[in-house]
């Protein structure tokens, strides 16, 4: 197609006008260009087909790091220490809760019981001295009572001081004669001796041709009784215990 000249009758702003301010552009039909442009033909032979292998791989999705803010709002900072300190806030309640509980438990229960338990102890070690003590009073007055009866016994058995007996005249009867002397004297201090012991003596004094003071401890009507009583004395006053007749 022949590029449209401009028509001499045509006036230069009828043209303006119908190009709308464009500037004028040559353009040929379509199928001109296809007949003048000759496509090459590639023989078969000479196309290489080269394959490529392909590893499939699938996407994976990331997700795009989203940029964080950096502004933090003054109400939203206190409102977080706000909540921080609450936890520590009601620990310290607790704590003191159970401290104060603790106190009144230990001065109202505990030491109570505990002071009590101790008077019951303190009255359970008097209770049991008390005991011991009674028990060692008994001891003694049984003890005591035991002696006194063995000393009444004693003083019933024989006189506490036994009596000496001088005899001027003679008797006619057996004496068991446990010491003798020529000194009177020593014959009273034998005496006294025996007295002390609650023994009673009879002195018997010189007579016939013997000079001797003689010491007995009884008398009796017949020899043999006196000898049978001379013979239990022995084991006191020795072998040397003979019977007389005075």
């Amino acid at each position: 197609m022949a590029k449209r000249k401009k028509s001499e009758d045509e006036s230069p702003e009828q043209n303006d006008a119908d190009n709308f301010g464009l500037p004028d552009i040559d353009y040929k039909p379509l199928d001109e260009t296809t007949d003048s442009t000759t496509e090459e033909e590639v023989p078969v032979e000479q196309v290489v087909v080269q394959e490529t292998s392909y590893t499939y791989e699938p996407e994976t999705h990331r997700e795009e790091e989203q940029p964080v803010s950096t502004y933090t709002s003054p109400y939203s900072s206190s409102n977080s220490e706000e909540k921080s300190k609450a936890p520590m806030v009601i620990g310290l309640i607790i704590g003191l809760v159970i401290i104060v509980a603790g106190a009144l438990v230990y001065i109202y229960v505990y030491k109570p019981a505990a002071e009590k338990a101790k008077q019951e102890e303190i009255a359970r070690e008097n209770e049991r001295k008390r005991k011991e003590e009674e028990a060692r009073l008994a001891r003694e007055a049984e003890a005591e009572r035991k002696r006194k009866e063995a000393e009444e016994a004693a003083l019933k058995a024989k006189p506490a001081i036994g009596t000496i007996e001088t005899l001027s005249d003679r008797t006619r009867r057996y004496y068991v004669v446990v010491s003798s002397a020529v000194d009177g004297d020593l014959i009273m201090d034998y005496a006294k001796k025996l007295s002390v012991k609650g023994t009673s003596t009879k002195i018997i004094p010189p007579f016939g041709k013997w000079k001797f003071y003689r010491l007995a401890v009884g008398d009796y009507d017949t020899f043999a009784t006196a000898q049978t009583n001379a013979d239990g004395v022995k084991g006191e006053y020795g072998s040397g215990v003979w019977v007389i007749k005075y």
